[in-house]
């Protein structure tokens, strides 16, 4: 039996289907949630994937953190499911409290969407549990506001506790400490900005975000 990956949809989000797509051609089953059900269904994992969650309106995902599907996916997360937060689910999960930080404006008030060299830090997360540490991934970003920022104590604690899961190898928007992810303190919530679902065929330029989806589904397993 294939792990099923809930796939959050809320009016603006537009990479639900890549999301699928990935999930399904890595061999897991792929189920898209409507944002107003308080339901996930019994899925194994779970993907706040990318788009424009409510227009953005009022800044990105601080309307979507109020939906139902959220409030389910909090619970679903402190019992230890893996979530993962793409994009616009980043900023999804840190308005919702289940990763610190947030995302600004990127550097030079520019929209970024081209291929980006991420490093993995730490294997210890659910989306990287089967990467390579060091190992330098091309997944394209598409963003105009993706600059993560904390304050000092939180970067330090995020460090001290191996909690930055990717880094920019050439930062494109100003993030703190080049940081492109993170994760929380019991590892299986992670966001990032760029896109691995993006990355997963030979057609869309790069397969490097395989192994990200692929320790996605291991964790769910």
């Amino acid at each position: 039996m294939s792990t099923v990956v809930g796939v959050v949809v809320f009016p603006g989000t537009n990479c639900e289907m890549d999301a699928v797509e990935a999930v399904n051609g890595l061999g897991g089953t792929g189920r898209l949630l409507w944002h107003g059900d308080d339901d996930l269904s019994g899925v194994d994992a779970v993907i706040v994937p990318g788009g424009f969650a409510h227009g953005d309106y009022l800044r990105p995902g601080a309307i979507a953190r109020f939906s139902p599907a959220m409030a389910a996916v909090a619970r679903f997360a402190v019992d230890g499911g893996p979530v993962l937060g793409i994009c616009n689910g980043f900023q999804v999960l840190t308005e919702a409290g289940l990763l610190p930080g947030a995302l600004q404006k990127n550097r030079g008030l520019k929209f970024l969407c081209r291929p980006t060299t991420v490093r993995v830090e730490t294997t210890e997360s659910s989306l990287t549990g089967s990467a390579v540490a060091g190992a330098e991934l091309s997944i394209p970003i598409n963003h105009f506001e993706g600059n993560y920022t904390c304050d000092m104590s939180t970067l330090q604690q995020l460090r001290d506790e191996d909690r930055i899961v990717l880094r920019y190898v050439g930062n494109p928007n100003g993030s703190i400490d080049d940081i492109a992810g993170i994760c929380n303190e019991a590892r299986n919530v992670v966001g990032l900005m760029p896109h691995p679902e993006r990355a997963c065929s030979e057609l869309l330029g790069s397969t490097d975000g395989e192994v990200l989806i692929r320790s996605l589904l291991a964790a769910a397993a």
